[in-house]
Parts: C-alpha cells; sequence; structure tokens
C-alpha cells in the first residue's frame, strides 16, 4: 500500500539530531528518504521551520523546510518526493505588515513544491483566527491550498497551550468555509473537541502526527497504551468520517515503520487506502502534479 505521510520535518538543529536518535533514526533526508523506501512512503510533506530567503516587500518570510544545505524557493534541487508548507511566525504579523506578508508567501505558493500553510499555535503566542492571519487564509483560498495548524501538546516549556486548542479553530472554520484547515496531532489531548469542530466544519480535517514518540514495538506499546488509543478510536469512529482523517509521522520524532503499524491498529483496515494515501490527495490537491 502506497503511503503519503502529510506531516514530518527537516530542521538542522539540535533537538531534532535527539529526537531522531530517540527514533532509531538520523536526522537526513538521505536517512529519511530511506526509510520512505523501505515503507512505502511514497510522498511526504514537511512543515517549514527554517528561515527562508530574505524579505522583498517587507513583510514576515515564510519558514521553510531545511534539506540539504539554504532551501531555496527558485531551486527545485530538493528530493523528488517532498513538498513543503511554509511555516508562518504569527509573533511577527501585526496589521501593517500582514498585507506584506501575504506577497512574501506567494513567492513561495507558486513553486510546484508549496503544497499549504502551516501555523504554529503555541509555539507562536497569537490565536489562529487574530486578523493579521486574514491575508495568508485569502492567499490559501485564492490558490486552493490547505492550511494546517499545529493543536494540542507542545514540545517546549515556553509555548502556551491555550492559543493551540482545537476549539480556536472554529472561528476561522466558519468565516473562511471555502478554505480547507487541517487539525495537526487530532487537538492531542483535546481529541473530543478537535473531533466536534471537524464534525461541524466539512471544511476542517483530523491528521494523526505525533501521537507517539521514540522506537517501540508497535504491538506492544498499542496495548501499553490501549486505554487512550481506544479513546481516540472511540471518537473517530463516532465521528464516522475516516475521509476527513489522513496520516502523517511527525517524523524524526517516531520510528517510520512502528508508527505506520500503529496507526494500522487505530484506523479500521477498511479505511487504510484512504487515510495513508487517498485523503491526502483531496486535501493537497497540488500533489497530484508531483506524484
Amino acid at each position: 500500500m502506497k503511503i503519503i505521510d502529510a506531516h514530518m520535518h527537516f530542521y538542522d538543529i539540535e533537538g531534532f539530531h535527539e529526537a531522531a536518535k530517540q527514533a532509531g533514526h538520523e536526522n537526513t533526508s538521505e536517512h529519511y528518504l530511506e526509510a520512505c523506501t523501505e515503507n512505502d512512503v511514497v510522498f511526504s510533506i514537511a512543515m517549514g521551520n527554517a528561515e527562508g530567503e530574505e524579505a522583498v516587500y517587507g513583510g514576515s518570510t515564510p519558514r521553510v523546510p531545511d534539506l540539504a544545505g539554504k532551501f531555496n524557493y527558485k531551486q527545485y534541487n530538493q528530493p523528488r518526493t517532498i513538498g513543503y508548507c511554509c511555516g508562518v511566525k504569527s509573533d511577527e504579523l501585526n496589521q501593517d505588515n500582514a498585507g506584506k506578508t501575504a506577497l512574501e508567501f506567494e513567492r513561495y505558493v507558486n513553486t510546484p513544491q508549496c503544497l499549504g500553510i502551516k501555523l504554529y499555535p503555541g509555539y507562536r503566542h497569537v490565536y489562529v483566527y487574530d486578523s493579521v492571519h486574514y491575508p495568508l487564509y485569502e492567499l490559501a483560498r485564492k490558490y486552493d491550498l490547505p492550511v494546517v495548524i499545529h493543536t494540542g501538546d507542545t514540545s517546549n516549556a515556553t509555548a502556551i497551550l491555550k492559543y493551540a486548542h482545537p476549539l480556536t479553530v472554529d472561528e476561522i472554520a466558519v468565516r473562511y468555509p471555502d478554505v480547507r484547515f487541517v487539525i495537526a496531532h487530532c487537538g492531542n489531548p483535546w481529541i473530543v473537541d478537535a473531533v466536534e469542530v471537524a464534525a461541524k466544519n466539512e471544511n476542517v480535517f483530523l491528521e494523526l502526527s505525533g501521537l507517539a514518540s521514540g522506537i517501540f514495538e508497535a504491538e506492544t506499546f498499542y496495548l501499553k497504551n490501549k486505554a487512550y488509543y481506544d479513546y481516540l478510536r472511540m471518537w473517530l469512529d463516532y465521528f464516522d468520517r475516516y475521509d476527513k482523517v489522513i496520516y502523517g509521522s511527525d517524523w524524526p520524532l517516531v520510528n517510520i515503520p512502528n508508527y505506520i503499524a500503529l496507526m494500522k491498529k487505530v484506523v479500521p483496515e477498511e479505511w487504510h487506502q484512504a487515510f495513508f494515501y487517498d485523503n491526502a490527495l483531496r486535501i493537497f490537491p497540488k500533489l497530484k502534479n508531483l506524484l
């Protein structure tokens, strides 16, 4: 079965190198692509973490993947099986530069590999419904791009969780009904809230990346944490819209084959094709041109 990894990272910092080591990997594009080949992951979408080029219009510039050297939106020599979402530095935005920021992002959006926009509430102390983001949502609407939103738990103590609650996505989903919003990490631990937002709004989708970390044997880990995964499965079954749920790994935080095996236990087998592949093609329409 072919798999699309809709949420992973390339970031050349010590924390990510250590996370990869704990998950039995190396934090390099070469090692990741090798793991993809071994596990039928045919395409991956990297969430932008590193700094891009200098500003042209005076706005806040996108965060991009940190692949082999400085990532340049004009160059197409990154691995052909990797696209990306432009990361937003929300705390740099204000009413004066919000429109200029959209122009900065448009330079990247116009390249084939840019598949969406990524917000980091929690890590950035700004609500996703703050109007400074509106020009970016308009850009997403113009180019038919999804907006992926970090929700739930964070990896550092300087983040503020109230900004990352999945209920905050409801307001922008209502304001922008023709923009697709992806709730990353299924709002963990606020799973029921994330499910409700996706159930209420047809333009909101759930993504199951990062619901474990490190290296583990899938069956043993699943049984040890069965109460948690039973709870997740209960609400996904109640939601009954597996056509709106997609796979992501959050690499390098997880071991690729083990996490795939774990997610196969969480999602019903009859929905594996949709969850691991088909749904991502609908949510990220530019993917079809890259596969």
